[in-house]
């Protein structure tokens, strides 16, 4: 059985001004003393924090994130930032495909194939996101949802060590609602195997499965012991140190490398 050490990744959406760096140092302060944490963490703040953040972050255990990237390198496209952009501002991986990005901007998932390209070209590691809405959860279609976008978004070719997937259902995420570790175990394990037919078997064996979809400190222990849970993409909670450390915390002392 592959050990996969774990990642617990904070998204803070369109959430942060410079004052609420403060909590990524309670953050750093917090973690600082945990020589033995199982988990590698990551935060993602808005891209107009990652300049700050990067050096707010020095010295610390805390990688640092984005939450989108263009597929392009360069050019004229207004408003947006490259993969490159973001490696140069000091992340080391980008968050591509979020449920908030197909549906409120139309993204498709040879589009979300493309940004996780172009985060693989500038050398970040593509946080590719999946899952299913109310609806189609009601319907049935949950794993047929998410093997059409894993085969429509994970790049030819990727690799544990340049790709994580996160399972999100949709009509989980900001609503305090979340799937039994059941339904989680359930999921995680097809995706494992999707991943099995798309990748060499070493990659799909070592890749990370991140849950997301409301997760807190009152249940982040029991979501991420299920099996193929490999850690979190979390929301809401991100955003204050004290919740976020205590998902984190999750994995104390277990894993450790």
């Amino acid at each position: 059985m592959t050990t996969i050490r774990p990642l617990v990744a904070g998204n803070w959406k369109i959430n942060g001004l410079t004052a609420q760096l403060a909590e990524l140092q309670a953050l750093k302060d917090r973690l600082a003393s945990e020589p033995a944490l199982g988990a590698d963490v990551l935060v993602c703040p808005p891209a107009t924090l990652l300049a700050q953040a990067r050096w707010a972050l020095r010295g610390s255990m805390i990688a640092l994130g984005a939450q989108d990237c263009h597929p392009l390198p360069s050019g004229a496209h207004t408003g947006d930032i490259s993969a490159e952009m973001l490696a140069d501002a000091g992340a080391s991986s980008v968050i591509v495909g979020h449920s908030e990005r197909r549906t409120d901007h139309g993204e498709t998932d040879a589009l979300v194939r493309a940004k996780a390209e172009a985060a693989h070209r500038a050398g970040l590691t593509a946080i590719i996101c999946v899952g299913e809405t109310e609806k189609e959860r009601r319907d049935g279609e949950t794993l047929e949802i998410v093997k059409r976008q894993l085969r429509g978004s994970v790049p030819e070719g990727a690799r544990a060590t340049d790709t994580v997937i996160a399972y999100e259902p949709v009509w989980a995420i900001g609503t305090g609602l979340t799937p039994t570790p059941e339904d989680v175990a359930e999921v995680h394990g097809f995706i494992r195997a999707e991943l099995g037919q798309l990748l060499a078997p070493r990659e799909a064996d070592r890749m990370r499965i991140l849950y997301g979809g409301s997760v807190k400190p009152a249940n982040a222990k029991e979501l991420l012991s299920v099996k193929d849970v490999n850690g979190a993409l979390v929301g809401g909670a991100s955003l204050k140190a004290d919740d976020f450390y205590a998902i984190v915390s999750a994995y104390r002392g277990e894993n450790a490398a």
